[in-house]
């Protein structure tokens, strides 16, 4: 199958089983590097094998013909921080940084939280006065915050099974898609740096945009003067207490795909999730991660295109609110990507996969049902 993976098929199956946890064989990366120390994650294995519940249509469902029906590729359960499951399938071992998809925004948004407690970065601010080059896209005349929240004006569209049109060229910006002989790709800031204003107000509507999450990227490494992955390698990777490096993709000159390009281990991205319910463990500001939780305005949410999805929900700071009376919040991926925090049950759930689709509403709904139900029955 490696003979056989190549930029133009990596993203599908059945390519993608292998090329999924081999990004960087693919697609050029900058490290994120970890530290000698790694936050040891004590072991209380329970079955999970046995869990049964009702999915949206009322259907009995086993949660491990789900996990097999989802592609999972790796998934971790933590129950107060220890290991209470732990499951690896289809050829994948867990020891290579697997990708995260959009997983990545709600790391970049921790990321932002850190720089705005050093006050670096100002949330109210325009976005032009950290990056210029952008004042006559769509975000000449927006602020951090609308980034942040998703609820700037645009026009474009988030098609993932384009192949000729924007979002075709976003990829191709990206290297995430063969480029013909001759052709220049361009670069993700030029890219960001096209994008048109459509004709509503910014914060009116929640307008979910990869290109969003790749702007806070350069936000961030313009405001703290410092490389992305370097950054998160200091301010993240090493204070969390990765067992393993991470990496995330970078165009021709360097610039991270800080919306979807973060590659790590699933035991690492169950850590994140942990650092974040325990309010920040030190390093992420505490009121960062309660406004992540509990902050936010639920009005542009429910004009959005998700509110679906989770008709109770939000999100803020690039995470996912669900409205859940445990409170539980989320980061979700394209290809079955997940992590799902549940702060009143102590749980937390990574959950790394190679679902065919890129989107799946149907199965969304089914897998939070299941994250549900596996909160509900560890101890």
């Amino acid at each position: 199958m490696e003979t056989k993976v190549t930029l133009a098929n990596w993203r599908t199956a059945p390519y993608s089983t292998h090329a999924f946890h081999h990004v960087d064989r693919i697609i050029p990366v900058s490290p994120i590097n970890r530290s000698g120390r790694v936050w040891e994650l004590s072991t209380d294995p329970q079955s999970i094998d046995t869990i049964v519940f009702d999915d949206q249509h009322g259907r009995e469902r086993r949660l491990t013909e789900v996990l097999d029906a989802t592609a999972t590729r790796g998934l971790v359960v933590l129950r107060g921080g220890r290991i209470v499951a732990e499951r690896y399938f289809h050829g994948y071992d867990g020891t290579r940084p697997h990708i995260l998809f959009s997983v990545s925004k709600s790391l970049t948004g921790a990321l932002t939280g850190i720089l705005v407690d050093q006050g670096r970065i100002d949330p109210e601010s325009p976005v032009v006065k950290y990056i210029p080059e952008v004042s006559g896209s769509a975000y000449g005349d927006c602020t951090v915050r609308h980034v942040l929240d998703m609820t700037v004006s645009t026009s474009f569209s988030e098609a993932y099974l384009d192949k000729s049109g924007e979002f075709a060229r976003y990829r191709r910006a990206m290297l995430w898609n063969p480029v013909e002989p001759g052709e220049d790709p361009g670069t993700l800031h030029a890219f960001l740096a096209s994008l048109s204003r459509a004709t509503e107000p910014h914060g009116e509507v929640f307008h979910y945009l990869s290109p969003n999450s790749d702007l806070l990227g350069w936000l961030v490494e313009r405001a703290s003067g410092r490389d992305f992955a370097g950054l998160f390698s200091d301010l993240i990777w090493k204070p969390l207490g990765a067992e393993a490096g991470a990496y995330v993709t970078v165009d021709m000159i360097g610039s991270p795909r800080s919306a979807g390009g973060i590659c790590a281990l699933p035991r690492d991205l169950a850590r994140f999730g942990e650092m974040m319910r325990l309010g920040g463990k030190g390093f992420l500001p505490d009121w960062w991660v309660q406004d992540i939780r509990c902050g936010g305005d639920s009005g542009p949410w429910r004009k959005g295109n998700f509110y679906q999805l989770l008709p109770a929900g939000r999100y803020r700071s690039q995470w996912y609110q669900t409205g859940s009376p445990s409170g539980a919040f989320c980061a979700i991926g394209i290809h079955g990507q997940w992590l799902w925090v549940d702060p009143q049950r102590e749980v937390v759930i990574a959950k790394v996969s190679a679902q065919e689709d890129p989107e799946n509403e149907d199965i969304d709904f089914t897998l939070m049902r299941a994250f549900e139900a596996i909160a509900e029955a560890v101890q």
